[in-house]
């Protein structure tokens, strides 16, 4: 997955507005503890990162996006 495709998927889920507060600030579990900025920013692959974001707000993502 490109980094384009995966904010893209970031944003139609949370909204631009959110979603840029929820990558900067909600700390993930399945991100080691750290937020989706921050894996990012690490290196973790954007598909890894967008699975994360997935399994931690199952009702926010719509299947479609999945």
């Amino acid at each position: 997955m490109r980094l384009t495709d995966f904010w893209s998927r970031f944003e139609q889920a949370f909204g631009p507005v959110y979603a840029a507060s929820v990558a900067r600030d909600q700390v993930l579990p399945q991100l080691g503890g750290r937020t989706v900025v921050e894996a990012l920013e690490a290196g973790e692959p954007a598909l890894t990162v967008w699975r994360a974001v997935c399994a931690a707000y199952p009702d926010r993502v719509p299947t479609k996006l999945r």
